[in-house]
C-alpha cells in the first residue's frame, strides 16, 4: 500500500521534519507568540505526531486525538499563545507535511496516485480533527481563567446586593 509506504517515509524523516516545522513556525509573522516558546519544546511537539503519524491516522480514536490536542491547547493558552496563532500552527503543520509528500512523492501511475491522495484525506481528516479539538481546548482554558480582584469583587457585590448587575455595557470592573 503506497499511502503506508509514505507514512514510514514521513516517520522516517520526523526529525528533520520537525525541525523545519519549528522554524518555520518561530519565523512566521502569522505566529510570533510561538516565540516564547524554546525551540526544542516546539520540535519536540511536532515530533510526536510526525514520528507516530501511522499510528495518529489508523489506530489513535477520535478520542485520543481530542485527548491530546486539547490538552495541548490548554498548555498554549496558559502559556500566551493567541488562538488564531495555534489554529495557524496547526494547519502550517499539515501543510508542511503535504509539501514534503509533494516533494518526495513518486507517483507514476493511477495506483499510486490513488495512495498519494487517500494519504493527503486521511491527513486533512487528522489536522480537521486536532483543529477542532484545539478549539475546544482553548474553550475549556478560558472557562477556568482566574478573575481578577476587581472582577471578584464585583461578583461578591451582585451576589449579595450590594451592585445591580448590568447587561449590555462593557463591564467595568474587568482586569
Amino acid at each position: 500500500m503506497l499511502a503506508m509506504r509514505l507514512v514510514r517515509l514521513i516517520e522516517a524523516h520526523s526529525e528533520a521534519l520537525s525541525q523545519g516545522l519549528a522554524e518555520q513556525i518561530r519565523k512566521s509573522d502569522r505566529t510570533t507568540d510561538f516565540r516564547k516558546i524554546p525551540p526544542d519544546e516546539l520540535r519536540l511537539a511536532a515530533i510526536e505526531v510526525y514520528r507516530n503519524l501511522g499510528e495518529w491516522l489508523l489506530q489513535k480514536t477520535d478520542a485520543d486525538i481530542a485527548e491530546r490536542f486539547r490538552a495541548v491547547a490548554a498548555r498554549r493558552a496558559a502559556e500566551g499563545i493567541h488562538l488564531h496563532q495555534f489554529a495557524w500552527a496547526i494547519m502550517l503543520s499539515r501543510d508542511y507535511i503535504l509539501q514534503f509528500l509533494r516533494k518526495e512523492g513518486f507517483a507514476d501511475n493511477i495506483i499510486a496516485l490513488h495512495g498519494e491522495m487517500e494519504l493527503q484525506r486521511m491527513l486533512n481528516q487528522f489536522f480537521d480533527r486536532a483543529l477542532y479539538y484545539a478549539l475546544q481546548g482553548y474553550e475549556e482554558a478560558e472557562q477556568f481563567v482566574p478573575k481578577g480582584d476587581l472582577a471578584r469583587a464585583r461578583d461578591l457585590a451582585i451576589s449579595i446586593g450590594l451592585l445591580a448587575e448590568k447587561t449590555g455595557s462593557p463591564e467595568l470592573f474587568e482586569d
